[in-house]
């Protein structure tokens, strides 16, 4: 599926007809994201997640977001737990918004509330939350999923926002990581961008400011410390840097574009 679908097999649209008696019990296993080398990120969770997580930048053209790298490895996510815990301080908004999820129209004008059928929190003996009540009405619980989802897509389409700005800026720039695993074979981390301070220091002062004004300044440095977060990921399976990505603008090393995710070779 599409990264923005990334977990969903069975997203249908979410309707009394279909749903009523429908409960959803969702908590602390995140095992449906097993598999997630990478995840997006809205502008509004960098702060959070550059403290605990790789962010930078993967996609093309008007798709380019925010993500978070989560994998050195192709369908492997290094913060989930053998449990099926979260093994970091912030779960981003993307997998936490799961087994929910907004399918627009083809003009964009229009949003569907779906829920993935397939999530294994899904069930009819009433466990978890209930969607709609017996008179086939939106329970409380549902109202509170279709906020969160609501304001997702919200901050989504603001954080398309700022990524164009950076791309405009010509501030973005290919980047890879290089490392050796424990037994000694070599990997590659190529289909992401990073800002180049280099660049980012050479615009002129009015669009600094406005950089400075609009709070995007702060996320471009938030998005840069946090490079030195993949030396702390490479640890959890005892990997050693030979490369890592570079917060001084460093000569940007080639790679093929890929399809919006950070991928390993």
């Amino acid at each position: 599926m599409a990264t923005q679908l990334m977990f969903y097999a069975s997203a249908v649209p979410l309707s009394s007809q279909r749903h009523i008696g429908l409960s959803v019990k969702v908590g602390g296993d995140f095992g449906f994201a097993r598999k997630a080398n990478s995840v997006p990120l809205t502008a509004v969770e960098i702060p959070r997640a550059a403290a605990d997580y790789v962010v930078v930048f993967a996609g093309q053209g008007d798709g380019i977001m925010p993500v978070v790298i989560l994998g050195i490895e192709p369908e492997h996510n290094l913060f989930i737990k053998e449990n099926g815990a979260w093994d970091g301080v912030y779960v981003p908004a993307f997998v936490r918004r799961y087994p929910f999820v907004f399918a627009g129209s083809a003009d964009a004008k229009t949003f569907t509330l779906c829920i993935d059928e397939s999530f294994s929190g899904c069930n009819r003996d009433g466990r978890g939350e209930q969607l709609f009540d017996t008179d086939g009405e939106r329970t409380q619980y549902l109202d509170t999923v279709l906020n969160f989802v609501k304001d997702y897509q919200v901050q989504h389409q603001r954080t398309s926002a700022l990524c164009k700005h950076l791309s405009d800026l010509g501030l973005l720039e290919p980047m890879q990581a290089q490392f050796t695993l424990p037994g000694g074979a070599r990997r590659g981390l190529t289909g992401f961008m990073a800002v180049n301070r280099t660049k980012l220091k050479a615009l002129d002062r009015e669009t600094l400011t406005n950089l400075v004004v609009s709070d995007e300044l702060e996320l471009i440095y938030l998005h840069l410390q946090s490079l030195q977060n993949f030396n702390r990921m490479l640890q959890r399976i005892g990997a050693e840097p030979s490369t890592v990505p570079a917060a001084e603008g460093d000569e940007p090393a080639a790679h093929e574009e890929g399809d919006g995710a950070p991928v390993t070779h």
